[in-house]
């Protein structure tokens, strides 16, 4: 089955090369889609929280991953289905991250913390609900703690 979307926006960041870490305290800023009207956006800011899905949209057909690997090809990690990870090379090349709302003017969504690049197609944005979180605790393999460890600290140079 083929399926075929539409951008609602773009990502306006400072950062322009898809880095692993370091991700915590940047902020950008979603522009919409020419073809959405400003409307579309009333209301989010009342919310604290956004999930953005976007499109890896830099990821070569060539590098993309449909098995098990060793996330960042590290073999002290175990080899994982891609779809254990959360590594940009996956079949639809999909992005999801949540997001602080830091503000809503005219056509443009303010975030912190999206871990898109630059120029990087965004296909949805939903309001967070404390309703469509888990019910039931969160629990995940320790190596994905240590994969995680820098993925949010706030030291790296956005180029």
């Amino acid at each position: 089955m083929e399926i075929t979307l539409r951008a609602v926006g773009t990502v306006r960041a400072a950062r322009r090369v898809a880095l692993d870490d370091n991700w915590g305290g940047t902020e950008a800023t979603i522009e919409l889609a020419d073809w959405l009207p400003e409307a579309a956006l009333a209301g989010l800011d009342s919310f604290s929280h956004a999930e953005i899905i976007f499109v890896f949209d830099q990821v070569e057909p060539a590098a993309i991953v449909t098995g098990a690997r060793h996330p960042r090809n590290n073999r002290d990690w175990p080899a994982v289905g891609i779809f254990a990870q959360r590594g940009k090379n996956r079949p639809n090349r999909l992005g999801l991250t949540t997001v602080r709302v830091l503000g809503v003017g005219g056509r443009r969504l303010r975030v912190a913390e999206l871990d898109a690049i630059d120029g990087t197609p965004v296909l949805d944005i939903k309001p967070v609900m404390a309703e469509f979180l888990p019910r039931t605790p969160v629990h995940q393999p320790d190596w994905s703690h240590e994969l995680m460890r820098h993925y949010w600290h706030p030291d790296a140079d956005p180029e």
